[in-house]
C-alpha cells in the first residue's frame, strides 16, 4: 500500500520506484491512494492512468475525489474498475466504494472526526461485510481519516474481520504498524509519495503564508527529491489473516 500520492513529485516517485519494489519483494497487488495525484488535490483520468501504468493495481481516494469534475463520468465508465471512491458516501454518487481484483477486496472509507458529515464508517463496513457474504478472504481497508483515535478504533473494531486497516490522509507515516490480536494488519497512516521539501507534499512558503494570513489560496506541490512511503503486507490468501506488516520508505535518488 502506497500512501497519498501528491502531485507530479508523487507520481514521479511511484513511476521510478514501484517497478523495482514489485520485483524485489515479489509483490502481487499494489494499492495506492491517488486522491491528491493531480496538482496536489483531486485526481483526473490522465493522472489515474499514469499511476496504473506505473504498476499500481487499485487506486483509492478520499475527501478530494470530486475536485476535478472529469473524474465523475470516468468512475461510471471505467472499462475495468480500478478506482475506488469512499464507501460511506450517499449511494447516489458515482463509482463504487469497493473493488474485487485478483481475489482481494479493496475498500475505501472516510473518517468523520475533523473531516465532514459522512455516514458512519463503522456501520458502513458492517453492512458491506454482511451484504457481501461471498467476498474473498483477503479484505484491505484504506481508512482515509484525520484522527488517529478514529483510525485505531476502526482497526480494533474490524480486527479479525478484515485483513488490513491502513490509514491515509495525514501524509505523515506513523511507526505503529502491527498485527492486531485477531490477525488484522494496522497502521495509523501510510504516509505519502511526494516532495521531500514540503509541508505534507505542498509548497512550504505557500503553506506558511496561509497559516500567517489565514487567507485561502491555491497550494502548489513542494520541491526537493521525491520520496515514497508505503507498507508491505504478507497475507494468507486462504484465511485472509495478515502475518506481517512493515514500512517501506524510499527516496528517489537521481
Amino acid at each position: 500500500m502506497v500512501g497519498d500520492v501528491v502531485g507530479r513529485p508523487g507520481r514521479r516517485a511511484v513511476s521510478a520506484l514501484l517497478p523495482r519494489l514489485r520485483e524485489e519483494h515479489r509483490i502481487e497487488l499494489v494499492v495506492a491512494n491517488g486522491e491528491n495525484a493531480a496538482g496536489g488535490i483531486g485526481i483526473t483520468p490522465v493522472t489515474a492512468q499514469e499511476l496504473l501504468q506505473s504498476g499500481v493495481d487499485i487506486i483509492t481516494t478520499g475527501n478530494h475525489v470530486w475536485h476535478h469534475r472529469e473524474i465523475i463520468p470516468y468512475l461510471e465508465t471505467q472499462p475495468e474498475p480500478r478506482i475506488v471512491r469512499p464507501l460511506n458516501l450517499p449511494p447516489e454518487v458515482p463509482g463504487s466504494g469497493y473493488i474485487v481484483k485478483d481475489n482481494v477486496m479493496v475498500v475505501n472509507l472516510l473518517g468523520r472526526v475533523f473531516m465532514g458529515h459522512y455516514d458512519c464508517p463503522f456501520r458502513a463496513m458492517d453492512r458491506l461485510l454482511e451484504e457481501c457474504a461471498q467476498r474473498p478472504p483477503v479484505v484491505l481497508v484504506d481508512f482515509h481519516a484525520e484522527a488517529t483515535a478514529e483510525k485505531m478504533a476502526l482497526g480494533w473494531y474490524l480486527d479479525g474481520r478484515v485483513s488490513a486497516v491502513l490509514g491515509t490522509h495525514t501524509h505523515v507515516g506513523t511507526i505503529d504498524a502491527r498485527i492486531l490480536n485477531k490477525g488484522t494488519a494496522f497502521v495509523s497512516d501510510v504516509g505519502m509519495a511526494g516532495a521531500s521539501e514540503s509541508v505534507i507534499g505542498d509548497d512550504i512558503s505557500s503553506v506558511i503564508d496561509r497559516f500567517l494570513t489565514m487567507m485561502p489560496h491555491r497550494l502548489s506541490a513542494g520541491r526537493g527529491k521525491p520520496i515514497l512511503n508505503s507498507v508491505l503486507l504478507d497475507i494468507e490468501i486462504d484465511t485472509g489473516r495478515a502475518t506481517s506488516i512493515s514500512r517501506l520508505d524510499l527516496d528517489l535518488v537521481e
